[in-house]
């Protein structure tokens, strides 16, 4: 577990060693990667385009990195003595995005859009789907967050310090369907075989943060006695968390041993994945994808939230249960009805439909179902 996966340092500009448990790299190595990156980006566009000028153009984009690294020790900047943090938790968060977004951009394509609507899309939903977690969070968990924090600064800090972790799955959800809904109806897209499109994608983005969490130390879970129980480092948000509540249960300079939640919540969000994106090729009708997840998320948030230590708990209905409990709760008694609704409408948006949209119904198979894009 690294909650900085490694450190560009500048007072050696080609060192690469372990220092406790961070990995220091001179900042040499991020120069020279970036100036590969940057050259093979120039040989494609090339050879794409035969256009010099974008050449340039685009190298001159990716050399801006390289040549603020090299200012840094230059300018005395503070990050010349602290060197320039990475960290896992931020990392996963850009690999599972960038993830989705690939593998969504390929499938869209079977409903009859270009893969650009998918790359537009994600500008309007990672904002919106980040402010939603975050505000989630800190509904959550503000309160008791804030009171370990010093000065006005941090205090402020805490309300946007995603590298530190602190998102909820449930709030992206709702911010981004609201980035969605909002960019369907500014580009005349119907919102339902779109999110069919994106649903796999949205549990691999969940999978790679809970990897990003298992990094960081959130979202951890109780003790356990099992074999696969795993103890966070002293430099962990887990071991801050569990010395302040449970002093005796912290074992010199690691936690006892956990239930690795986020291990369990990233595989079953992959396996999740896996059988939407089966499922996608499939659907016997438009929402069926996003009924499906709509059913199945819910309850496998309510297993996994027995396992967890971290969750604050509400009282409703003579019960104490998880907020996270709750949650999934109110989205399974909506899903199936949900489910139902998009059964009933009996409609298929496939490549072909929109093709033919406009020509005469095209009947699909004994059901005599029209099979043509709507709205």
């Amino acid at each position: 577990m690294r909650k900085v996966l490694l450190r560009f340092v500048f007072d050696d500009y080609w060192q690469f060693q372990p220092l406790g448990n961070e990995l220091l790299v001179g900042a040499g190595w991020l120069v020279l990667f970036w100036l590969a990156v940057s050259l093979i980006t120039g040989l494609v566009t090339w050879k794409q385009t035969r256009d010099m000028r974008q050449v340039a153009s685009s190298g001159m984009f990716w050399l801006v990195i390289p040549a603020f690294v090299m200012m840094i020790p230059l300018l005395q900047l503070p990050l010349a003595q602290t060197g320039v943090p990475i960290f896992g938790y931020g990392v996963m968060l850009f690999v599972g995005f960038t993830s989705a977004t690939v593998l969504a951009a390929r499938r869209i394509v079977r409903i009859g859009l270009s893969p650009d609507v998918i790359w537009d899309l994600m500008l309007w939903v990672l904002i919106p789907g980040l402010l939603g977690a975050r505000i989630n969070f800190l509904l959550a968990e503000g309160r008791g967050l804030l009171a370990t924090k010093q000065g006005l600064l941090e205090k402020l800090k805490t309300f946007v310090a995603l590298w530190d972790g602190g998102i909820v799955f449930y709030g992206c959800v709702i911010g981004g369907t609201l980035g969605l809904l909002a960019f369907c109806r500014r580009r005349g897209i119907h919102p339902v075989p779109l999110c069919d499109v994106i649903a796999p994608s949205l549990f691999i983005g969940e999978g790679f943060g809970r990897i990003g969490c298992f990094l960081y130390g959130c979202c951890f879970g109780r003790a356990c006695s099992l074999p696969w129980a795993v103890q966070f480092p002293s430099d962990s948000l887990t071991f801050e968390v569990l010395s302040k509540r449970h002093p005796p249960g912290v074992e010199g300079l690691k936690t006892i041993p956990l239930h690795p939640t986020q291990i369990y919540s990233a595989l079953s969000a992959f396996l999740l994945a896996g059988l939407l994106s089966w499922y996608f090729r499939r659907r016997p009708w438009d929402g069926a994808v996003l009924g499906l997840a709509w059913i199945l998320y819910p309850i496998n948030r309510f297993v996994l939230e027995t396992f967890r230590e971290d969750t604050a708990r509400l009282e409703m209905l003579g019960l104490r249960l998880p907020l996270g409990q709750w949650v999934s709760l109110g989205l399974l008694a909506s899903g199936i009805p949900a489910m139902w609704l998009f059964a009933r409408q009996n409609r298929l948006t496939t490549a072909d439909s929109r093709a033919s949209a406009g020509a005469a119904p095209r009947l699909n198979g004994a059901a005599g179902r029209d099979d043509r894009q709507v709205g």
